[in-house]
């Protein structure tokens, strides 16, 4: 039997070949395809239905159902077995179609003789682009080696769509790769940016599918394998020194390069007439498809893994390594599944924006994106399909919508857009030097939020007061290895120098949740962001913590420091991280160093908690920032990573700016000052709201201030507390509507 198959997939795909090679148009290609197909299987139909968009298949060309329904027969996705086949990207193969769960029946076709139907998705990489189906009238249910046969061809068809070898009429027949593709992601962070398209990693290209030499393509696949098994005992042996979590993927990626099931799976695909490229794409394919239906995080892990592998096989293979040749545009946009921070920073600031399929708004790369101040989206969706290198694209970072190959008429549109905010960038130059004072006379201090020196020359740019947030966990994150005192000292006595006398407020190591280091252990939480995370990282963990604050002594050096712990639940918390500071202190003393000359130690406010601690706290603590990020999503109970809820919830809710209202009230009492932190206070109206609210301190992105000292400066306060009590009053869920309504009336 296995004979059998072997010679009826062989014949199959060298009759494809010939259709390959062959220069006929498209849609004529099409029809030889089905029709060769048909009669290689011994069946009456054989149908090819490709995307014409994203929801809607289109029946591309057919053999025994009716010629004048190509390119008229079309189907939602999930609709009919067709549409099923496409939404599943799983095999149907039953004797009796009608009687199937979801047939849909296509009179235009005259598929209705037909009983017998087996589906196959025409996919690449975990990417469906159709779906081939084979039809009889006679009811059976095919064999494991004829859905082999085609399960092949499908993969060959799909590389064939992907080349642009079926280019000609019909929506669905247009050339991959030069359509206008609208892309909606997450915005990770704000800003817009026009450029061209740079791949991290360029896709490998296979165009040898096919091979007649099946004994050639073993021994080229024998020898990539043995290169590859090489490669990663290499990686193992120069990371035996390092971090345990790494020697485990290291390992896993050992036990895939040796494992015999996914070489004889490779080796019978090549046997069946696929050349070594198309079989290691041919099990990737499958490795993706299984991963898009993976729900435990560990196997989704473990199938990244094997798909890594298999892009460095192809590598090897083809020769395509990550340096292709091409050269970096001038205007780069980069494009990746996912990047790391340091691999992120090596790029620096000549990347006009990033654009990611993964991500999350608190991963490394967004911290990073943020710090460099670079247009960030993420979770974009078939954004490494779609893109190629030198395509060009446009990010719109405040709403986190990605325009690849844009029409002259979105690119007017965004241009325009891109105008008027560098026009009024203009205009917030001529008040950087200015003071901001409201209409009432009320004076509000903005800072700049930073986390690398690169930021730096953003405080006097902007017109910042200084920095509000140093966040410090960047120079853990971007290491292989935990760095020392000695270098940490230098960088912050730098960050210092760079001030130039403004003040600077250094937070603490801020990591867990979905900052992990590369070099510590990761602990494994249900949900990270009300786990083990920051100050409670550093309390259980003191070690660093105190390498941290006495690198910060040493570093302000006689200077005044500001020193700020991150999470602050509980009013003990913040007790015991201070007593840290004083024995920090103590033993700085005893070794003879410089100690600053005014120290000032606060905590950030982001659980609801800690704005109900005993007054003492209120008295005790230097100062607060509320940290908004994390306030606002645990006061809603809504995750901000998760897309069904993080947007269901204004920081403009009424309850929201009242619990704002309450901190204020408690921190006048207590004589501290009070500041506000976080995307928020970037954010004009937003910023405008919580001044109202009595807040007199806001640090944002550097790039925010002038927009943000502008309406200040514009707006009489108590009127606008006003709005916000009375939509109170009137029981308004939001203040925003009202207060909408109410500038545009001032003309603010």
């Amino acid at each position: 039997m296995a004979d059998s198959r072997e010679s009826d997939s062989r014949k199959l795909l060298g009759r494809l070949r010939d259709v390959m090679a062959d220069r006929t148009a498209g849609q004529e290609r099409l029809d030889r395809i089905t029709a060769l197909i048909a009669d290689s299987m011994g069946t009456e139909v054989c149908s090819i239905y490709l995307f014409r968009d994203t929801e809607t298949l289109e029946l591309c060309a057919t053999e025994g159902l009716k010629a004048e329904a190509v390119h008229q027969t079309r189907m939602r996705l999930g609709e009919g077995l067709v549409g099923r086949v496409a939404a599943n990207s799983k095999i149907i193969n039953t004797p009796d179609a009608p009687m199937e769960r979801g047939f849909r029946y296509m009179p235009e076709t005259g598929e209705e003789i037909y009983s017998s139907f087996l589906g196959l998705p025409i996919q690449r990489l975990g990417e469906t682009l159709g779906v081939l189906v084979v039809q009889s009238k006679a009811a059976r249910e095919y064999s494991s080696d004829e859905v082999y046969a085609l399960e092949v061809v499908a993969m060959v068809l799909a590389e064939m769509a992907e080349l642009g070898a079926f280019v000609g009429e019909g929506a669905a027949l247009r050339a991959r790769h030069q359509e206008p593709v609208l892309i909606r992601g997450t915005v990770g962070q704000e800003g817009s940016a026009e450029g061209h398209v740079w791949l991290h990693e360029p896709r490998v290209v296979v165009t040898n599918l096919i091979s007649d030499d099946p004994v050639g393509e073993l021994a080229r696949l024998s020898e990539a394998v043995d290169t590859l098994r090489v490669s990663v005992d290499q990686m193992l042996e120069g990371a035996q020194d390092g971090d345990g979590e790494q020697l485990k993927v290291l390992e896993t990626y050992r036990m895939f390069a040796n494992s015999k099931g996914w070489m004889r799976r490779m080796e019978e695909d090549i046997a069946n007439g696929l050349s070594a490229e198309a079989a290691v794409e041919k099990e990737q394919s499958t490795a993706r498809a299984r991963m898009a239906r993976a729900t435990d995080p560990y196997l989704r892990e473990r199938l990244y893994d094997l798909d890594d592998l298999s892009n460095r096989l192809l590598r090897i293979l083809t020769g395509q390594g990550r340096e292709t040749g091409a050269e970096i545009p001038a205007d780069p946009v980069l494009i990746a599944r996912n990047i790391g921070p340091a691999e992120l920073l090596d790029y620096g600031r000549s990347l006009k924006a990033i654009v990611l399929e993964e991500g999350s708004v608190g991963s490394h790369a967004a911290i990073v994106a943020r710090a460099l101040a670079i247009p960030l989206v993420i979770h974009a969706g078939r954004i490494t399909t779609e893109a190629l290198n030198g395509d060009q694209i446009m990010v719109d970072g405040d709403q986190g919508v990605v325009h690849l190959r844009p029409d002259e008429t979105v690119a007017s549109a965004f241009r325009d857009k891109m105008a008027m905010q560098a026009e009024a960038q203009e205009r917030y130059a001529s008040i950087r030097e200015v003071d901001c004072v409201s209409k009432c006379g009320a004076r509000v201090n903005l800072f700049m939020n930073a986390g690398l020196m690169a930021d730096l020359p953003s405080l006097e740019g902007s017109g910042a007061e200084g920095v509000g947030l140093f966040r410090t966990e960047l120079q853990f994150l971007v290491r292989s290895q935990m760095p020392r005192r000695g270098e940490l000292s230098a960088l912050y006595a730098r960050v210092l120098d760079s001030a130039q006398g403004k003040p600077v407020v250094f937070r603490t190591l801020d990591i867990g949740s979905d900052k992990v280091l590369p070099y510590m252990k990761k602990i494994d939480e249900p949900n990270p962001a009300l786990g083990w995370r920051a100050i409670r990282v550093g309390l259980d963990k003191p070690g660093v913590m105190r390498m941290q604050l006495q690198a910060l002594i040493r570093a302000a050096c006689g200077r005044e420091l500001s020193i700020m712990f991150p999470f602050v639940a509980q009013y003990d918390e913040y007790r015991a991280a201070r007593a840290e500071v004083d024995k920090a202190l103590a033993r700085e003393e005893r070794l003879g160093h410089t100690l600053p000359e005014k120290l000032e130690v606060g905590a950030m406010l982001e659980t609801p908690s800690l704005a109900y601690a005993p007054m003492k706290f209120f008295e005790e603590v230097d100062f607060i920032s509320i940290g908004g990020n994390d306030l606002k999503q645990f006061f809603f109970a809504a995750d901000r990573e998760n897309e069904l809820v993080r947007r269901r919830y204004d920081t403009l809710n009424v309850s929201f700016l009242s619990f704002i209202e309450r901190i204020v009230e408690r921190c006048n009492i207590a004589g501290t000052p009070l500041s506000f932190c976080g995307e928020d206070a970037g954010r004009p109206i937003e910023a405008l709201c919580l001044a109202a609210m009595g807040l007199r301190s806001l640090s944002m992105r550097p790039a925010s201030i002038g927009p943000v000292k502008s309406l200040l400066m514009r707006s009489d306060l108590g009127q606008v507390r006003k709005q916000i009590h009375d939509a109170r009053h009137r029981g308004d869920q939001s203040v925003r509507p009202a207060l909408m309504r109410w500038l545009a009336e001032e003309g603010s």
